[in-house]
């Protein structure tokens, strides 16, 4: 139970991103409320990298250490629940979560983060973030050199393909249906020596998440250790759009070099304004919007 409902700037989000704003605006002694639920899209994932310092740790244990850090500066509150409606006020903003509770403050941070939307195949959602990835810079070195297969189609399969080529050379572009690659694609492809199978797919075999192999439709068996598919996805949060808020039309909502959206006085960071989706990115973004907050906080006082 937290008495006081008013607050300098409520963060919706404590993950990386959130966590790191709550930091910067700590250290500026400002009052902040960060609202969050606990369940971050890596926390299927066993291990982080490329955040210098921190490679190779569970993300659950950065975060804790993260919370721990934050917890330190007293006018840093932290409350388990779903934010789940927010509008703006005549002093600012109001924010209610789903046990009912409604929080008031001068400004907003949106570190709500994205859903994967996950293709309907049995077996893949398991392997999520374990060895089905969507980013080599993240994970690719853990499965260098590995009999890797893609799940996509057309320009992406062939932009996915090209990129994953670094990291493998035993590698296979799974269509999932009949190939909509270009003829010059299709050939580019084959002269790397990358395979293109367009059969349906039937499901994935693992082992507690670590991918077995890829079996299709026909019976068709592939030994895999890892797979890439570049999933679809939409807002975590419905906030920003009851907010009014801009979004691209990759569906990020959309920010200035100030992590301003297009609502005066709500700030936005991490993988809900980026394709940048990396812990590191978050971290950094979550601490300049903290800055650019508390700046326009000062600026406004005087």
């Amino acid at each position: 139970m937290i008495p006081n409902k008013s607050f300098d700037v409520i963060i919706v989000g404590g993950s990386y991103s959130g966590l790191a704003a709550g930091m910067a605006l700590g250290r500026a002694l400002r009052k902040v409320l960060i609202i969050d639920s606990g369940k971050p899209c890596n926390r299927q994932t066993p291990h982080s990298h490329n955040f210098i310092t921190h490679d190779g740790r569970a993300p659950a244990e950065i975060a804790a250490i993260a919370r721990q850090q934050v917890e330190n500066y007293s006018t840093v509150t932290f409350l388990n629940d779903l934010a789940i409606y927010g509008a703006r006020t005549n002093k600012g903003f109001e924010v209610k979560t789903a046990s009912g509770d409604i929080f008031r403050a001068e400004k907003l941070i949106l570190a709500t983060g994205i859903r994967d939307i996950l293709p309907s195949i049995p077996g893949l959602a398991e392997c999520w973030g374990i060895s089905v990835l969507h980013c080599p810079y993240c994970h690719g070195y853990e499965v260098r050199y590995e009999r890797t297969g893609i799940v996509a189609n057309g320009e992406a399969a062939f932009e996915l393909a090209v990129l994953i080529s670094n990291w493998t050379k035993d590698l296979t572009v799974f269509t999932n249906g009949m190939a909509t690659l270009t003829i010059s694609q299709t050939e580019t492809l084959m002269k790397h020596r990358i395979n293109i199978v367009e059969k349906p797919l039937e499901m994935l075999e693992h082992t507690n998440g670590y991918l077995q192999r890829i079996i299709l439709k026909d019976g068709t068996v592939y030994p895999l250790k890892s797979l890439y598919i570049r999933a679809p996805f939409g807002q975590h949060s419905e906030i920003p759009k009851l907010l009014g808020c801009e979004f691209t039309d990759d569906g990020y909502i959309r920010i200035d070099m100030m992590q301003k959206t297009s609502v005066p006085g709500v700030f936005a960071c991490g993988d809900n304004t980026t394709r940048m989706r990396t812990v590191a990115n978050a971290v950094a973004m979550g601490t300049a919007t903290g800055m650019m907050v508390n700046k326009e906080l000062v600026s406004e006082a005087f």
